[in-house]
C-alpha cells in the first residue's frame, strides 16, 4: 500500500517508475569490462607474458585507467547529491555493498598504473626518468610482479562480481533478487575483455587463446543466464511475474534477440568455428560481445526497475476489500 502511494507506483499514475537511467548501465558495463582485463592482466603478469613487448597485457592497463575513469563519471552524473561523494570514504560500512564497491574502486587504480610500471611503453621511459627507476625496481623482484599480477586478478574478481551485487542487494525489485547476478556480471565481464583483447592483439597464438578463453566465457554466461533465470520462474509468484519481462513480455526480444542470441550465441559460433581454423578471425564476434555485454546491463537494469512487489500488494489490498 506505501508502495502504490509515496511511490505512486501505480499503473493510473506511473505506468513504469525508472529511478536509474543510463547512466548505470554504461557505468556497471565499463566496471565489469576492466575487471575482466585486470583479471586477464594479472593472469599474463603470472605467466611472465608480461616481458613480451607485443602481449596485450602492456596495453590493457592503460585501457582500464581511461575506461574505469569513464565509467566513474557516468556514475557521478547519475547522483543526486553530487558535492557530498566524499562522505563515502570517510566511513566504511560492511553492510553497504556501495561502500565496498568504493573503497574497492580506490584499490583499482593503484592496481592499474602498478601493472603499467611492471612493462611500461618505451616512450614513458624514456621521458620520464622517475617512471624509468620505477620500472626498473618493479621488474627487478619477482616476488612484486607476482603481488601486482595477484592484486590485479583479486580486485578484478572483486569488481566484475560487485557490479552485480550492487543490483542483488536491492531487493525492493523482484529481477534482481538473485545471487547469480555476481556471476553473470563477472563472466560477462571476462567475455567481453577476451574479446577486446581477443581483437587488438598483436601476435596470432594470443589471438587464438583469448579466442578460446572467450568461448569458455560465453559458455558459462549462458549457463548463469539460464540458472538466473531458473532460480526467478522457481521462486515466488512476485519473482516469477519478474522472470516474465525477460520470458515473454516487453524485454524478451531485446534480452533474447540482443544480448543472448547476437551477443554470446553467434559470436561462441562464429569464434569455435575461427580456432579450429574453418573461417578466419574476424572482428565482427569480438565487437557483438562487447555490444552484447553493454545491452545485458540495460535490459537488467530496465526490466529490474519495473520489476515490483506490486502483486503481493495487490492482493492484500484484494483481502482487505
Amino acid at each position: 500500500m506505501r508502495e502504490l502511494i509515496l511511490t505512486r507506483a501505480n499503473h493510473q499514475i506511473d505506468p513504469v517508475l525508472h529511478v536509474w537511467g543510463w547512466e548505470i548501465p554504461v557505468y556497471l558495463f565499463l566496471g565489469g569490462w576492466v575487471a575482466g582485463m585486470m583479471i586477464l592482466s594479472g593472469f599474463f603478469v603470472l605467466q611472465g607474458r608480461h616481458r613480451e613487448r607485443r602481449c596485450s597485457c602492456v596495453l590493457t592497463p592503460w585501457l582500464g585507467l581511461a575506461l574505469l575513469s569513464l565509467g566513474m563519471f557516468a556514475l557521478f552524473l547519475d547522483l543526486e547529491h553530487r558535492r557530498y561523494t566524499w562522505r563515502l570514504y570517510t566511513t566504511f560500512q560492511a553492510a553497504s555493498p556501495m561502500s565496498w564497491g568504493a573503497w574497492i574502486l580506490v584499490l583499482v587504480y593503484p592496481a592499474l598504473a602498478a601493472s603499467i610500471l611492471v612493462q611500461p611503453p618505451e616512450w614513458l621511459t624514456e621521458r620520464f626518468q622517475v617512471a624509468d627507476r620505477m620500472s626498473a625496481w618493479v621488474a627487478a623482484r619477482e616476488g612484486v610482479v607476482r603481488l601486482v599480477g595477484v592484486a590485479n586478478v583479486a580486485l578484478g574478481i572483486a569488481l566484475g562480481i560487485y557490479t552485480g551485487i550492487l543490483l542483488s542487494a536491492l531487493g525492493a525489485r523482484p529481477l534482481w533478487s538473485s545471487a547469480m547476478l555476481g556471476p553473470l556480471f563477472l563472466l560477462s565481464g571476462l567475455s567481453s575483455a577476451a574479446a577486446f583483447v581477443h581483437l587488438v592483439a598483436r601476435s596470432e597464438p594470443e589471438r587464438v587463446l583469448l579466442a578460446r578463453a572467450d568461448n569458455l566465457f560465453l559458455s558459462a554466461e549462458l549457463v548463469a543466464i539460464l540458472l538466473f533465470l531458473i532460480g526467478l520462474a522457481s521462486s515466488t509468484a512476485v519473482h516469477e511475474a519478474a522472470a516474465a519481462l525477460l520470458l515473454g513480455g516487453p524485454y524478451t526480444a531485446a534480452f533474447w534477440v540482443g544480448v543472448v542470441g547476437l551477443g554470446i550465441v553467434v559470436p561462441l559460433v562464429v569464434q569455435s568455428l575461427a580456432v579450429r581454423r574453418r573461417i578466419h578471425h574476424t572482428p565482427v564476434a569480438p565487437l557483438l560481445v562487447i555490444a552484447g555485454g553493454l545491452a545485458l546491463r540495460f535490459v537488467i537494469v530496465y526490466a529490474g526497475q519495473e520489476s515490483r512487489w506490486t502483486a503481493v500488494l495487490s492482493g492484500l489490498l484484494a483481502r482487505l476489500a
